[in-house]
C-alpha cells in the first residue's frame, strides 16, 4: 500500500527533525520545506495528503500558504504551528480554512491523533458518504447553503457554534457534521447544559477521581473522555455559568482536562461544536459570557433559519415527518388536504420544526384516517401570518381603528374556518358566545 505524504513547512531544523521522525515511525513519507516558495512549488510537483506549517517564516506567513492551497482545486488538510499561548493566529488560521492547529512545544501525543484525523479526511469510505439532502430537508437556497456549509466544515477541526431558534434543527446539523467528518466513526457526545445542576457541572465536564468530594463512591469519567476521538456537543451553551466557562475555555485551548481530585492533566482529542438560540454577542457585552470563550467557540458561525422563512420547505419536511410518524404507527401515511397543507404553509410557527412535528403528530391522532383536513391540525387562531396585520403606524389612524381592523379580520377568518359555526369560532377565539355575539353586531358581520 502506497505511503501517505506530508508536507512540513518549518524553517527551524529541530522542529523539522521531531515531525520527521515521528510521522517516519507512523509509516507516513515526509517532504520538508523550510520557505512558502519552497513549499508552493512542493505543492505543484507532488500530491500530499497533508501539509504541516509553521506560522512565521522567513519569507511571509503560513496563512498565505493556506489561501494557496484552499484556492487549488482540490485543497489538502493544513495543520499550523503556533506559539504557545497564541490562540489570536490560530483562531484566524481556521477561520481561512486550517484543519486545526497545534502549540510548540509540539505534543506527540496530541500530534500523532491529529494527523490520523486528518489523513481520514483522504479515506475514499469516509469522502464518498456526503450525501445529507435526504436528512436535512429542504430545497429552499437557505438550506442548500447550510448543507454545502456543512460539507466544508465536516472536513475541520475548528470549533462550530450552531445559532438559531428553539426547534430549528440545530442538533440535527451538528450530528450531521459529525457524520460527515472523519471522527464518524467515534461517539458523538450531546449535552444540554441548562440542564446540569450548578454543583454537577464540573463533574459532568471533565469527571473525578473516586473520594475527590463527598458522594464521589466511584471514579467517574467526564464528558470530554465519554466524546473521546469524536464530537461534544453543547446544547444551549449560553446557559454555562462563568465559573464553568473558564475551565472550558483552558481545556479547549490546552486540549486537556483535569478531573477532579486529579493531580495531572489529561490529553483529550474532541471536535467542539456549540449551539444556542441567545444572542451570545450581546451576553458578552452584559458580561455574562466571557469574550475569549466566545470567539473560541465562534471559530465558524452556522445560523439555521426559522422555518416561517424557509415555507417552500413545509410540503417536503410534512411528507418526511408523516412518512416517519406512520412508520412508527404501522400504517400507511396519510394525504394531507390543499386547504391543510396551504394552512401550514401560512402559519407563524414560533416553535419552528420541532412544532410541526407536534401538529402532524396530534392529527395523525385526530384525522378519519381518509386524508389530514385542516380542523385535524388544531393550528391556533391568533398568528402574524392569518392575519397578515402590518405593525401600527401613525399613518393607519387612530389606535382604536386599527384594532378594529384586527378584531374585524380575526373574526372573518374563524368564522370561515368553522363554516359559519358562531360557538365553534368563539371557542377557537377564546370568547363566551354572548361576548361573540356582540362583537359581531358591533362590527355589523351578524348578517
Amino acid at each position: 500500500m502506497k505511503k501517505p505524504l506530508v508536507l512540513i513547512v518549518d524553517d527551524e531544523p529541530d522542529i523539522c527533525e521531531l515531525l520527521e521522525i515521528t510521522l517516519n515511525r507512523m509509516d507516513i513519507q515526509t517532504y520538508t520545506a523550510e520557505n512558502i516558495r519552497t513549499a508552493k512549488a512542493l505543492l505543484q510537483q507532488k500530491h500530499f495528503e497533508l501539509c504541516l506549517t509553521d506560522m512565521k517564516l522567513p519569507d511571509g506567513n503560513g496563512l498565505d500558504l493556506i489561501d494557496t492551497i484552499q484556492a487549488s482545486p482540490n485543497p489538502i488538510p493544513v495543520a499550523v504551528i503556533t506559539a504557545h499561548g497564541n490562540m489570536d493566529t490560530a483562531i484566524l488560521a481556521m477561520k481561512k480554512g486550517a484543519f486545526d492547529f497545534i502549540s510548540k512545544p509540539v505534543d506527540l501525543a496530541v500530534l500523532r491523533q491529529l494527523i490520523n484525523s486528518a489523513l481520514k479526511l483522504s479515506d475514499p469510505v469516509v469522502t464518498k458518504e456526503r450525501r445529507i439532502r435526504h436528512e436535512l430537508l429542504g430545497e429552499s437556497l437557505s438550506m442548500w447553503e447550510i448543507r454545502s456549509k456543512i460539507d466544508k466544515v465536516a472536513r475541520s477541526q475548528a470549533p462550530v457554534l450552531i445559532s438559531g431558534e428553539s426547534g430549528s434543527g440545530k442538533e440535527l446539523v451538528a450530528r450531521l457534521i459529525h457524520q460527515q467528518s472523519s471522527r464518524s466513526d467515534h461517539s458523538f457526545v450531546a449535552i444540554n447544559c441548562g440542564a446540569i445542576p450548578l454543583e454537577l457541572m464540573e463533574s459532568e465536564f471533565f469527571g473525578h477521581k473516586r473520594g475527590s468530594f463527598t458522594g464521589a463512591v466511584t471514579e467517574k469519567k467526564g464528558l470530554f473522555q465519554a466524546a473521546e476521538g469524536g464530537t461534544l456537543f453543547l446544547d444551549e451553551v449560553a446557559d454555562l455559568p462563568l465559573p464553568l466557562q473558564v475551565k472550558l475555555l483552558r481545556a479547549i485551548q490546552e486540549k486537556k482536562i483535569r478531573p477532579i481530585g486529579e493531580h495531572q492533566e489529561i490529553p483529550v482529542d474532541i471536535r467542539l461544536l456549540s449551539a444556542t438560540h441567545r444572542n451570545l454577542a450581546e451576553m458578552v457585552q452584559t458580561g455574562s459570557f466571557r469574550q475569549d470563550l466566545f470567539y473560541r467557540i465562534n471559530v465558524i458561525d452556522l445560523h439555521i433559519p426559522p422555518l416561517r422563512d424557509r415555507k417552500a420547505d413545509i410540503p417536503a419536511l410534512t411528507e418526511h415527518i408523516l412518512v416517519k410518524l406512520s412508520a412508527v404507527n404501522k400504517i400507511r401515511p396519510p394525504a394531507l388536504s390543499k386547504t391543510a397543507l396551504a394552512a401550514l404553509q401560512q402559519y407563524h410557527f414560533p416553535g419552528n420544526v420541532r412544532e410541526l412535528e407536534n401538529i402532524l403528530e396530534r392529527a395523525l391522532a385526530l384525522y378519519d384516517g381518509k386524508i389530514i383536513e385542516y380542523d385535524d391540525l388544531n393550528l391556533p387562531i391568533s398568528t402574524h401570518n392569518k392575519l397578515n396585520c402590518p405593525e401600527y403606524a401613525p399613518d393607519f389612524g387612530s389606535l382604536e381603528d386599527y384594532l378594529e381592523k384586527i378584531e374585524r379580520k380575526a373574526i372573518i377568518l374563524a368564522l370561515k374556518e368553522n363554516k359559519r359555526d358562531k360557538a365553534a369560532a368563539a371557542k377557537q377565539l377564546g370568547l363566551s358566545v354572548r361576548s361573540f355575539s356582540y362583537r359581531l353586531k358591533k362590527l355589523n358581520l351578524d348578517s
